[in-house]
């Protein structure tokens, strides 16, 4: 039995249709929808580690989960950049801590005039905007 060419152009159109539906897993990293809506923003600690790495402490209360004081994080290493006169930055590691309501992010970034070499860079421009329209804070 062979099939026609019209089903097999509706049946192709089908699956790439359904191809669109699958939802990825959150990444770490990944930019959280808004700002919890009771979340407390501790501050940031800022400490130049040599050149073009720094690293960054945030704290918050009201947490969802980890995915928010690494935005926060996330939020900060861009506006240091744009700070700096950088363009970029580039994930280095972030752990995250909680102790009862407070959580911390421990992270560290790269940042750089360029783009830089790397799968988890960010556009510090692009993200800054991102993290104002979600009401997180920068620096």
């Amino acid at each position: 039995m062979t099939l026609g060419a019209p089903f097999t152009l509706t049946l192709a159109l089908v699956l790439i249709g359904l191809a669109g539906c699958g939802t990825a897993a959150p990444q770490p990293g990944d930019a959280v929808l808004g700002a919890p809506e009771d979340a407390v923003y501790r501050g940031v600690q800022t400490q130049l580690l040599d050149g073009d790495l720094v690293h960054f402490v945030v704290a918050m209360e009201g947490a969802r989960d980890t995915q928010d004081p690494i935005a926060y994080a996330r939020c900060a290493a861009a506006q240091y950049a744009l700070i700096r006169g950088y363009g970029f930055a580039r994930h280095v590691r972030t752990t995250v801590n909680n102790e009862g309501a407070l959580w911390q992010a421990d992270a560290v970034y790269t940042v750089s005039p360029s783009l830089p070499r790397g799968f988890r860079t960010i556009d510090a421009e692009v993200t800054v905007a991102d993290c104002i329209e979600q009401g997180i804070p920068t620096v």
